[in-house]
């Protein structure tokens, strides 16, 4: 399983992010949104992974979306895709995605359920032996 992380270079969340799963040597592949827009199969794949929407992957508060004064609700998906590859910074990083998962920027907790099952399983066992044993 490779995860796929869509990062900013200027984003430090995007860092902690890559760095997490470099040691957690975790399977990945880094597209820098700033540099290398999305495609729209990838606009279209994210949108279809999140539980909000756009609400959970727009940063409202970013300039280019101020800037923008735009009501994105108004918006055909197209629209959105053509105006994100204008203004990819209006975009949340991290976007951190594999086959079934999704996680929008760095939260320490919970990029764990990108470490595979049977290692997170492993872990919590060992934990668990630890505390039976003091």
């Amino acid at each position: 399983m490779t995860v796929t992380i869509y990062s900013q270079a200027s984003c430090s969340s995007s860092r902690k992010a890559l760095k997490w799963l470099k040691d957690h040597n975790i399977d990945y592949k880094e597209k820098r949104i700033t540099s290398h827009p999305l495609t729209l199969a990838e606009f279209k794949e994210i949108l279809s992974m999140t539980e909000d929407g756009t609400d959970e992957i727009i940063a409202t508060n970013s300039n280019d979306f101020k800037n923008l004064n735009i009501d994105i609700d108004q918006l055909s998906i197209q629209e959105l895709f053509a105006i994100i590859q204008d203004h990819p910074r209006m975009l949340r990083s991290p976007i951190l995605i594999d086959e079934k998962r999704i996680q929008v920027g760095y939260n320490e907790m919970d990029i764990r359920r990108f470490i595979p099952r049977k290692v997170r399983a492993y872990e919590l066992n060992a934990m668990t032996r630890l505390a039976q044993e003091s």
